[in-house]
C-alpha cells in the first residue's frame, strides 16, 4: 500500500468512526409550545451546540416577562444571561441528545 492510499484509507476510517451528529430544533420565534414561523432542524458542526435563546421583556417594576424563544445550532455557545435596559436574554446550550434545545417551562 502506498503512502497516498494509506492516507486516503485513514481519512475514510476516521469518517466512518465519527459519532453521528446531534440534531437540534431550529425556529426563529418559538412561543408556548409552537413555532410561530417554520420549525426545522440543524445538525451540529464542529464546536457547535444546540441553543435556546429565551427572550424576556422587562416590566417597569423590574420583573422579567417571557416573550419568546429562538432555537438554533450555535457556534461557541455558552450558558449566559444578558441584561439590557428593556430586555433580558438567557442562552442555554446543550449537546446531550437530539432535540435537547426545546424550552421547558415556558
Amino acid at each position: 500500500m502506498t503512502k497516498k492510499n494509506f492516507l486516503l484509507f485513514t481519512g475514510e476510517l476516521q469518517g466512518a468512526l465519527r459519532e453521528p451528529s446531534t440534531i437540534c430544533y431550529k425556529c426563529n420565534r418559538y412561543h408556548l409550545g409552537s413555532c410561530l414561523d417554520t420549525m426545522s432542524s440543524c445538525s451540529l458542526k464542529y464546536q457547535q451546540s444546540c441553543a435556546t435563546e429565551n427572550i424576556y421583556i422587562l416590566t417597569r417594576r423590574g420583573r422579567s416577562m417571557y416573550f419568546y424563544s429562538k432555537l438554533s445550532c450555535m457556534a461557541n455557545c455558552e450558558d449566559i444571561n444578558i441584561l439590557g435596559s428593556e430586555r433580558k436574554k438567557e442562552i442555554i446550550c446543550c449537546k446531550r441528545s437530539n432535540y435537547c434545545n426545546l424550552p421547558e417551562g415556558v
